[in-house]
């Protein structure tokens, strides 16, 4: 079905997988709209309850692929139609989504990892910002999502030093979630995303949207979402699980739903 990707589900994860090793994973075209309809397969799915994004063989995601680029290309059109339906698709899942960066993430790859939920980041694999190093600016939502994790002085100075930013450094300027080994970090990914997947997805989709409102209306606007977001988790089966659970001090076994 895929060209560029691989999509597999298993223990209630959707598992997307950047095909493209013997560039690092660089998009072209196709991966965009490949990625863009696996995340929307994967959100519409009652199966799926957390979605994992990773990379095969050493890297994540090197970025474009510099052979698809001329100097006749329009690079705006290029955002419009392939890497911005992507990264909107991302930005409005309401499943927990996980960027497992098992090498470099650079780039447009960079921007890929930002637009996730959750970062897990191998220690050999690294971030750079290199758009300053060809003569662009950030994409894919880029900026955006780097402001509200690290702020403006700090996203200004990732961005224009286009310095490679190793595992470590990452975890303490909060852009890594968790920083594993190379050597276990299949296994930890996996527990990890077991974790997410078996917590209720519902109340976890309505966190995440309370969370952008909370940046993007006015109090008054923010309290009315979270009423009616609370209204909707109080309904679901998971919160008369995990009610029901904590009388019978016990274990909550949520199915999310």
């Amino acid at each position: 079905m895929y060209e560029t990707i691989t999509y597999l589900i298993n223990n209630g994860a959707a598992w997307i997988t950047l095909n493209r090793p013997n560039t690092l994973n660089a998009f072209v075209s196709k991966m965009n709209q490949e990625i863009t309809h696996a995340i929307k397969t994967a959100s519409a799915s009652d199966e799926v309850r957390a979605i994992v994004i990773t990379g095969a063989g050493r890297g994540f995601c090197s970025g474009q692929d510099l052979s698809e680029v001329d100097e006749h290309m329009d690079h705006g059109e290029v955002l419009r139609k392939h890497y911005g339906p992507m990264i909107k698709q991302i930005y409005q899942c309401e499943k927990p989504i996980i960027a497992a960066v098992n090498g470099v993430a650079a780039g447009a790859g960079f921007s890929l990892a930002l637009a996730c939920d959750f970062r897990l980041m191998s220690d050999r694999a690294s971030f750079l910002n290199a758009f300053v190093h060809i003569g662009l600016i950030p994409d894919s939502g880029n900026s955006y999502f780097l402001t509200r994790l690290v702020g403006e002085a700090r996203a200004l100075e990732i961005s224009v030093l286009g310095e490679k930013i190793k595992a470590e450094q990452a975890l303490s300027l909060g852009l890594a979630t968790k920083v594993f080994p190379a050597d276990h970090f299949e296994a930890e990914v996996q527990q990890f995303t077991e974790r997410i997947a078996s917590m209720p997805t519902k109340a976890v989709g309505l966190i995440k949207r309370t969370i952008k409102a909370a940046g993007n209306t006015s109090f008054q606007d923010y309290l009315e979402e979270e009423a009616q977001g609370q209204r909707i988790a109080g309904l679901t089966k998971d919160h008369r699980e995990g009610v029901q659970a904590f009388i019978e001090k016990r274990k909550p076994v949520f199915v999310g739903k």
